[in-house]
């Protein structure tokens, strides 16, 4: 492995990419440290201290974990690049039921610039909603607005103390900015870099958070022998904890990998003097066809209601969203309810399903096949196939689902059997672990495209 290692950097091109992708990725994380101008850092602390265990503090975790962002403090980069994947996300959606992007879609790299540009205009316009957004709640939180702000200048407070509107545009446009910039940064990653600029961005804020739950295990970490059961981290616990964690990995890693071949077979092309086609082939339909999407899906909506019962009860002062919050958070909040996961376990296998039918088409592939003139044997062109490939799929999408559903309780699984910190175990399951696996073999298996080319083994060999 090491050789490989040393061949990855003599190799210049290689070598000039590595780097520039890991310069772009140190200025996305000194940027993730700036704070936003006239912001007071400890009273933002405090709010995020102070929404830790509400329902709009689990919100902002979860999203953060997978948009690269750092909601719980007031940054340039604080709204992490979300803006630009919900605004791919509804883009992907509208292609499949809006016919002038579903024909933009099919005209190849030309449908696909264009919808890159629409994306990149739909994104400006997310950043500008969600940062006002933002803004609110953090006022909302402080109604006098002693605690959130902290200006010098006259221009951008007024005599009671509270934020002002231009004070407010200042901001939305400074974080707009800053997420318009880092998907600037990925799109350089993904022409000059090694490649996968966004999801980068997003493994890399998840990888950053690791060092930090480590630190807390091992502050916590006594080293002699204790029960698993008992609320001290030990020997066994932190053997037990390794073991575990090892193993969700490589589960994970065959998930990711594991594929249904279906085997196709071209028909004969006599052209001239030579045969052309008859080859057997397949085509591969991964189980975990949905990706993450499921679990990002489920684990907002969980914790939308919470946190929309929480901020109607502040605006309107009305007891009976206070009394309907106290009744739901007993169980929308608590993670480690049987309830909680028993919702969350439903909610991801309906989002596979859904997300599936959205990305996945048989009847266009089943179209695609036979323009090529390649079948599946067995079954004719046409409806039957597209019968057929709409039968695996869902067979498979079962399965898929299962594995995510049984990733997305693994922590809370952790948390309740070997009494760890909740915080701690969400890194052995969930989104973060499965963005950070497909990330890495994405990368992986780019650089390994690029050391076959040159007639080396790749890392994986």
């Amino acid at each position: 492995m090491l050789e490989k290692l040393r061949i990855i950097f003599t190799i210049p091109e290689l070598r000039q990419k590595i780097m520039l992708t890991l310069f772009l990725l140190a200025i996305y994380r000194i940027g993730w440290q700036i704070p936003l101008p006239m912001i007071d850092q400890e009273a933002m602390n405090q709010f995020a201290t102070n929404m830790a265990n509400t329902g709009l503090g689990d919100f902002l975790a979860k999203v953060s974990v997978f948009s690269a962002s750092q909601l719980n403090q007031a940054t340039i980069f604080g709204l992490g690049i979300m803006p630009y994947i919900s605004a791919a996300i509804i883009l992907q959606l509208l292609g499949s039921v809006y016919a002038p992007l579903e024909a933009l879609r099919k005209e190849g790299e030309a449908g696909r610039k264009k919808i890159n540009e629409y994306t990149r205009y739909l994104t400006v316009v997310l950043c500008l909603i969600q940062s006002a957004a933002f803004l609110k709640v953090v006022i909302m939180a402080d109604p006098s607005g002693t605690g959130a702000s902290n200006m010098t200048a006259d221009l951008f407070e007024n005599e009671s103390g509270n934020l002002t509107f231009l004070w407010q545009i200042v901001a939305i446009l400074i974080m707009t900015c800053g997420s318009v910039f880092l998907m600037w940064l990925g799109e350089q990653i993904d022409e000059y870099g090694i490649g996968n600029g966004i999801s980068l961005l997003i493994m890399a804020g998840i990888v950053a958070m690791m060092p930090g739950a480590l630190m807390s295990l091992l502050t916590d970490a006594k080293f002699e022998l204790t029960s698993l059961t008992s609320g001290t981290v030990g020997i066994e616990k932190m053997i037990a904890l390794i073991l575990v964690f090892v193993g969700v990995v490589v589960g994970v890693v065959f998930i990711t990998l594991a594929q249904r071949r279906i085997p196709t077979q071209s028909a004969k092309h006599v052209r001239g003097r030579r045969v052309y086609g008859g080859t057997r082939q397949y085509m591969p339909l991964r189980i975990n066809q949905a990706g993450v999407m499921p679990i990002i899906f489920a684990s907002s909506l969980l914790m939308l209601p919470p946190f929309l019962l929480s901020y109607l009860g502040k605006t309107m002062g009305n007891n009976w969203f206070a009394n309907l919050l106290g009744t739901t958070g007993q169980v929308l909040q608590n993670p480690l309810s049987m309830v909680y996961n028993l919702i969350y376990v439903a909610m991801i296998y309906f989002f596979c399903y859904f997300w599936t039918a959205i990305t996945f088409n048989p009847k266009e592939i089943s179209d695609n096949l036979k323009d090529n003139g390649t079948f599946i044997p067995g079954y004719r062109p046409g409806r039957r196939t597209e019968d057929y490939l709409e039968k695996v799929i869902e067979r498979i999408t079962y399965v898929g689902a299962g594995f995510l559903a049984l990733v997305a309780v693994i922590p809370t699984i952790i948390s309740e059997l070997l009494s760890v910190n909740f915080m701690v175990a969400s890194f052995y399951g969930g989104t973060g672990l499965l963005i950070a696996v497909s990330v890495a073999f994405d990368l992986v298996q780019k650089i390994d495209s690029h050391l076959i080319m040159r007639n080396y083994k790749g890392l994986l060999e």
